[in-house]
C-alpha cells in the first residue's frame, strides 16, 4: 500500500512498483485514510510518507501497527532529518528511504522489507543503531528493567532479528512454526512490544543481532 498526500507522486510510485511485478493493493492520501484502508486490505508492506496533509506519517504508522502488527512499514520521505528518522523507527517503521532513491533501489527496499529485513538509506542505519545503543546505556534506558527471557525465547529472538520467518526458524530449530509463533508472542508480551520491527530493535539494543 502506498501512502502519500501528493497524488502525482503517489500514483507514480504505485505505477512504477506495479510495472515491476509488485501488487499494489491500495493507495491512501492521508493518515486517517491510511489506517482505515490498511485495516480493510491488510497489506504486507506499507510505503509511507511522513509529511501528510492531514495527520502525520508517524501517527499513521502507529495506527496501522496497533491493529496489524505483522504489517511492515517502509518510510519514503523527502526528509532525511535525524529526528524524523528516529521518530519513524520508534513508531515501528522497519526502514527509511529518502525520495532521492532510484526506482530500482525502492523496489529492492520494498522486497527486503517484505522479507523482514530493516532497510535504510546509506548513513541512516548507523544513526538508528547508535541512538538505540545510546539509550541502552543510560540509567533509564531499555536495560534498566529488562524482563528475563528463556534460552529458547532468546534463541528465537536472535533468528527473528536476522529476518527469518516463523517457518524458517522452525526448520532451523526443528520445531513447528506454530511453536515459534508462540515463543514470539510470549516474548512480545514479556517485553511489552507490539511487532517484529520492535523485536528487531530490542535485539539490536542488547547486542543479540551483532553476529
Amino acid at each position: 500500500m502506498v501512502v502519500d498526500d501528493h497524488p502525482i507522486w503517489r500514483e507514480g510510485v504505485a505505477r512504477d512498483l506495479t510495472e515491476r511485478g509488485l501488487q499494489v493493493v491500495a493507495t491512501a492520501p492521508d493518515a486517517d485514510a491510511a489506517v482505515r484502508i490498511a485495516r480493510a486490505v491488510r497489506p504486507q508492506v506499507v510505503l509511507m510518507d511522513l509529511n501528510l496533509g492531514s495527520g502525520s506519517g508517524v501517527q499513521a504508522i502507529e495506527g496501522i501497527l496497533a491493529v496489524l502488527p505483522e504489517t511492515r512499514v517502509l518510510v519514503l520521505s523527502a526528509s532525511g532529518e535525524h529526528a524524523d528518522v528516529l521518530d519513524a523507527v520508534k513508531a515501528g517503521a522497519t526502514g527509511y528511504l529518502v525520495k532521492s532513491a532510484s526506482v530500482e533501489e525502492l523496489l529492492a527496499a520494498v522486497q527486503r522489507t517484505a522479507d523482514g529485513f530493516p532497510v535504510f538509506t546509506p548513513g541512516l542505519a548507523g544513526l538508528v543503531l547508535g541512538e538505540y545503543r545510546r539509550l541502552a546505556g543510560t540509567p533509564d534506558g531499555p536495560d534498566s528493567a529488562a524482563p528475563a527471557l528463556t534460552d529458547r525465547e532468546t534463541e528465537v529472538l536472535r533468528l527473528v532479528a536476522k529476518g527469518l520467518t516463523a517457518r524458517q526458524i522452525g526448520e532451523r530449530l526443528t520445531v513447528s512454526h506454530r511453536t515459534v509463533e508462540s515463543h514470539v508472542q510470549n516474548t512480545l508480551r514479556k517485553l511489552q512490544l507490539h511487532n517484529r520491527a520492535q523485536l528487531i530493535r530490542y535485539a539490536i539494543e542488547r547486542g543479540l543481532a551483532d553476529d
